[in-house]
């Protein structure tokens, strides 16, 4: 109990639940994008084609009659698959620009580091003390 105490002191927790939330709105804001910005021009390019509705219908809907109950309709919603797939390639795109700038960054930190001259150490107190002994037995 002790080990998770510290895990949940740490902040990891916090940070992964912040980053959770954060990719979840993002991927709303994308799946918005791709249905309501991108895709009505690309229908339109395509001759008025709307992506949501495109579906290969395997069995039509039944309406219910006094003998039978109705069936719902069975489809391959091929389009909404397109969709997703249009998300996904918005989000892995954007994801990799993140990953890219932080990697440059990264980077331009390290050489900045490495660029940097190292301090010279501070002598030991035994040289600063024989350099004292050396100065005196000058005079």
């Amino acid at each position: 109990m002790k080990e998770f105490k510290k895990f949940l002191i740490r902040g990891n927790v916090l940070e992964i639940a912040v980053g959770l939330i954060m990719a979840t709105y993002f991927g709303a804001i994308v799946k918005s994008f791709v249905n309501d910005i991108l895709m009505p021009p690309i229908g339109i390019l395509l001759g008025g084609v709307d992506f949501s509705e495109m579906k290969l219908v395997l069995q039509d809907a039944v309406a219910e009659t006094a003998s039978s109950a109705a069936t719902a309709e069975v489809a391959i919603a091929y389009g909404l698959f397109i969709n997703t797939i249009i998300t996904f390639i918005i989000v892995a795109f954007a994801i990799f620009m993140v990953v890219k700038s932080y990697n440059h960054l990264k980077e331009k930190m390290e050489k900045k580091e490495a660029a940097a001259p190292a301090a010279p150490a501070a002598p030991s107190k035994e040289e600063v003390l024989l350099t004292e002994i050396r100065d005196l037995l000058k005079k």
